[in-house]
């Protein structure tokens, strides 16, 4: 399945730039060997861990509840057979995003290589973080976390999960491994790799915490929250490279980008203290879930303080950059106004002096 437009060069097999080019048809060829391991009885019992959620157990009804029986979901080593599949549908919708949606707008709007890069990214967060709170919001009303907030600090019976909340996190941490080859795929510049890894890192360690620790719900909540903040920023970036009369959008982004921040504390600090703090069980184990300890407190809640402190630092500085360019960029545009309009305000007198004085007499030779 071709993907990737190529270029009239046709650069090496398995070369540099081959690899490049054709990155997404070969993620899809290793996509396909695990699809087509369903077909054969021999490879069909491997390939299914690739494609299906793992570790299900089956919960027998409360007969006094009148419940039919259910499948419930905890993590194990299996989920990462999972992910690393999920991992290779990213990079090919990422591929197909970029192929014929972005690369088709890059050409009619003539942006500038730089601009075409920020383009590029604010464009594939933009769809992830809208299909990501889309997503999370339906799970959020099936899950009842909206119509019944205790459940964002109970466990969920057995520190078990249910398949649609399974499924989002195996597709969260899908989507943010992906992006770790993408930085090879896109090219990225190496002064570029720091802050980019540091920003995926610090998503990855948040989502693998409340999958580890069965804080599923709470990390929904503010997975939602989050996603919605970066959708607005990324959204204005676009409407502001379309045309720039937009910029005030980013000043609207940063009055709700702090009112997320706040939220997110303050959900954080609430589960924290209805949850974690009121359990006096001094036993952890890491296999029923059951970390309901004081080093799981501590951890909890400074991890996510501290994620809202570095992302808050982020923008300020930002924020503060961008000011001092902008005041330093109309400070030398109002002097080179000043020195023109002196330059001319000079040569007007030097005319009105050549033009009003009298001629010099010139001197009788003697």
């Amino acid at each position: 399945m071709g993907l990737r437009k190529k270029s009239t060069r046709n650069p090496p097999v398995l070369s540099h730039e081959f690899i490049l080019q054709n990155h997404a048809d070969i993620v899809s060829c290793v996509g396909m060997f695990f699809v087509l391991g369903l077909m054969f009885e021999g490879t069909a019992e491997a390939s299914i861990v690739f494609l299906t959620l793992q570790h299900g157990v089956i919960v027998p009804a409360a007969e006094e509840q009148g419940t039919a029986s259910k499948s419930l979901y905890h993590y194990g080593a299996k989920d990462l057979a999972t992910i690393f599949f999920y991992m290779l549908v990213a990079i090919i919708i990422h591929a197909t995003i970029q192929e014929y949606v972005l690369d088709k707008i890059n050409r009619k709007m003539h942006f500038t290589k730089a601009k075409q890069n920020k383009f590029n990214e604010s464009g594939q967060f933009s769809v992830f973080y809208f299909v990501s709170c889309i997503w999370g919001t339906i799970l959020l009303i099936s899950e009842n976390c909206l119509s019944d907030p205790t459940l964002l600090w109970r466990a969920h019976p057995h520190n078990m999960m249910t398949f649609q909340m399974k499924f989002f996190y195996i597709a969260q941490l899908a989507y943010w491994f992906h992006a770790f080859p993408e930085l090879y795929f896109q090219r990225t510049k190496k002064q570029d790799i720091p802050g980019q890894l540091v920003y995926i890192g610090l998503h990855l360690f948040h989502i693998i915490g409340a999958y580890l620790l069965y804080l599923n719900h709470l990390g929904l909540l503010l997975l939602v929250l989050h996603y919605f903040v970066e959708l607005l920023s990324h959204m204005c970036g676009l409407f502001y490279f379309s045309d720039e009369k937009y910029q005030k959008g980013i000043s609207l982004w940063a009055i709700v980008f702090i009112l997320g921040r706040l939220v997110t504390l303050i959900v954080s600090v609430l589960t924290v203290g209805f949850h974690l703090a009121g359990s006096h069980n001094r036993n952890p184990d890491s296999i029923t879930g059951n970390v309901n300890v004081l080093a799981a407190k501590i951890a909890v809640l400074s991890s996510s303080c501290s994620i809202q402190v570095y992302i808050t630092w982020n923008l300020i500085t930002l924020r503060l950059k961008r000011w001092i360019d902008d005041s330093n960029f109309q400070t030398s545009s109002v002097k080179k106004k000043r020195s023109k309009s002196k330059k001319g305000t000079e040569n007007g007198v030097e005319t009105s002096n050549r033009v009003d004085s009298p001629p010099k007499r010139k001197e009788k030779s003697s």
